[in-house]
């Protein structure tokens, strides 16, 4: 497996490395200062996963996550902060990112946090989804399995930042019949606007 850490603390990226070489054996780390040479870096090879510390210099944690997707590159990316999760964790995650872990989180934390990312999946901490407020149903589940595959399809792009005009050139449908998806869609998940929508989503793995 081949592994890149982006932070500016030569110090934060000797722990996460040592943390990581702890879980998984003979494992490829390399390491990078800022954004700019964590992009150097990232264009040169296959990466497993990318670990971007939000907060560097030359070029911070989010324009460097940006600028991989821009360049159609697709490892999974976590990002590091010291700054709290309700304020930089959605603007990650919609930028591309595939988690976010606080740094005054717990080590194991960490690791289960690049666990799931590695499987495919978001990782979003039990914390802020607490404070976002995401609702379950009755049974205690998401009811996304309710929709139809054109409202979950609505669903994943909005969710993905692109706006109702957008969705409907990509889709080839109205502007109007795509606002009525979106209607449903809100309807149906007991939601009222596109932030809750993209909480949703994040929460659920549906981006």
């Amino acid at each position: 497996m081949k592994i890149l850490i982006a932070d500016d603390h030569a110090i934060v990226r000797q722990g996460v490395m040592e943390l990581l070489r702890t879980e998984f054996v003979s494992t490829e780390i390399h390491e990078a200062s800022h954004g700019g040479e964590a992009l150097d870096k990232i264009k040169d090879g296959i990466w497993d996963i990318i670990l971007l510390d939000i907060s560097m210099p030359v070029k911070n944690g989010i324009e460097t996550l940006k600028q991989l997707r821009a360049k159609g590159i697709k490892a999974p990316v976590l990002m590091l902060s010291m700054q709290p999760e309700d304020q930089y964790a959605l603007r990650a995650l919609k930028a591309g990112a595939s988690g976010f872990v606080n740094k005054a989180s717990a080590t194991d934390e960490l690791i289960s946090a690049v666990h799931v990312v590695l499987s495919g999946r978001k990782y979003i901490s039990a914390g802020l989804t607490k404070r976002l407020g995401i609702v379950h149903d009755a049974s205690g589940s998401f009811s996304h399995e309710d929709l139809s595959d054109r409202e979950m399809q609505v669903l994943q792009l909005i969710a993905s930042g692109k706006t109702v005009t957008e969705i409907a050139v990509e889709v080839s449908l109205g502007i109007t019949t795509i606002s009525t998806y979106r209607a449903h869609i809100l309807e149906k998940l007991q939601l009222t606007t596109n932030a809750e929508l993209v909480r949703y989503a994040v929460s659920n793995g549906l981006v």
